[in-house]
């Protein structure tokens, strides 16, 4: 086993699953005519400067001193007592700046379009971090910053909204469809058509037409790079489980990325379960709604209808109500690589409450999906076995759907109160 683990450069050594843009069946780069050179470009200059020596000191110095990486691999002692199993490692991604691991990719993203010559750079995003991650590098980088937003997902993640606001971006509500994530997108994708020359797209999954999927994945793979490190420093070996959310998976693919060649590792993706098995309850696709299909520009599990059409979805957390996965996850479900399993509502806020109690540390409600698997599966691993979970982002974004959900009479009255002193008197 090589411990000199290279935490900053990307994998050199492609896996060989992918071929000719897709991830076995999955990916591709299915796009209006008009969106072709756009991607060409951007894959081409990408392929030239990922292993650029200059490209990657001046991305390691604005992850070390902007962002502050490394972050913390935690041990868990209370959550591991608790459950009387395995030992319980936490991926500390939501002491990023931001508060998320949206800020890996990017930053890696904005980068590469001010070495493209872009002035702008436009996002989708669904809880909010992505777009904040953008706005906040926007600023520092001189770029100028859209984001698109489902209108249903700016009324429930406001703290995320306002904060873009104030980093100048625009936040630009999408009012047509489901209203989340899937919409902001589709927004997103025609805004770009139609300001290609000087516009970067920093879409913010593994996921979407080629090249993104690769680059995202390649961005945040400094997560999994950094556990296998860390694990080493800490433990003398790899980890036998590796937990974490799946929305689009861009948190996901990022930590499981660098273990894929152990065969001994075991590998769990956590879906949203919602409030249960019913169609548009959920965010699911690895169950009897999902289906393969090619939307938003590539070929992937989504939820659809009998007609093929996209079903709703729903989720407490708002980056996991999504009805696409990304390709590179589809094909390691199909291989039988990850195994994919799901998480009501419920489960998510008690495993909230569980961490923020047992370890004095508040989640992303996405990060509390993967605790609450996590907590179900730790007591059946002997103690010498070790688990990593990634905590993917921090809860203070979710205090309006938190504070709502666990304390609503005093949440709903501080409110009231705010409301009425700001009244004139």
């Amino acid at each position: 086993m090589n411990r000199d683990w290279d935490v900053n450069n990307n994998n050199k050594n492609e896996k060989p699953y992918l071929k000719d843009r897709h991830f076995g069946d999955y990916g591709g780069r299915y796009v209006p005519e008009m969106l072709i050179t756009a991607l060409e470009e951007l894959e081409n200059f990408y392929m030239s400067i990922k292993e650029d020596g200059g490209f990657q000191r001046e991305l390691e110095y604005l992850m070390t001193h902007y962002s502050g990486r490394p972050m913390p691999l935690y041990f868990a002692p209370n959550l591991t007592k608790r459950c009387g199993g395995c030992k319980i490692y936490l991926k500390q991604e939501g002491l990023n700046h931001t508060g998320a691991h949206k800020i890996n990719n990017v930053l890696g993203q904005a980068l590469l379009a001010i070495k493209m010559g872009k002035g702008t750079v436009i996002a989708e995003t669904g809880a909010g971090q992505h777009g904040l991650a953008t706005a906040s590098a926007a600023a520092k980088m001189g770029l100028k910053c859209k984001v698109f937003m489902g209108d249903v997902d700016m009324r429930r993640q406001y703290p995320n909204v306002y904060a873009m606001k104030l980093m100048g971006a625009e936040v630009v509500p999408v009012s047509y469809g489901t209203r989340t994530l899937k919409d902001a997108v589709t927004a997103a994708l025609k805004y770009w058509i139609e300001h290609l020359e000087d516009t970067h797209y920093l879409l913010g999954s593994a996921l979407g037409p080629y090249p993104y999927p690769l680059i995202v994945r390649d961005f945040q793979s400094v997560i999994g790079r950094e556990v296998r490190q860390q694990i080493w420093e800490m433990e003398n070996r790899d980890p036998d489980i590796l937990v974490a959310c799946v929305g689009g998976g861009s948190n996901s693919i990022g930590l499981f990325y660098p273990f894929l060649e152990n065969e001994e590792i075991e590998f769990y993706g956590v879906e949203a379960g919602g409030l249960g098995p019913e169609p548009g309850n959920h965010a699911v696709r690895f169950g009897p709604g999902g289906k393969t299909g090619i939307i938003q520009g590539y070929k992937s599990y989504f939820l659809q209808d009998e007609n093929g059409q996209v079903l709703p979805t729903h989720s407490i957390s708002a980056g996991l109500d999504y009805a696409g996965i990304g390709p590179e996850l589809a094909y390691l479900h199909d291989t039988g690589k990850i195994v994919f399993k799901s998480v009501t509502d419920e489960e998510a806020l008690e495993a909230f409450q569980v961490l923020c109690r047992e370890e004095g540390i508040i989640p992303a409600l996405e990060s509390a999906h993967a605790i609450a698997y996590a907590l179900k599966i730790a007591p059946g691993y002997a103690a010498d076995k070790i688990m990593v979970v990634n905590l993917s982002g921090r809860g203070d974004k979710d205090i309006f759907i938190t504070a709502k959900a666990l304390d609503r009479e005093n949440w709903f009255q501080f409110l009231r109160e705010e409301v009425q002193d700001d009244q004139p008197h």
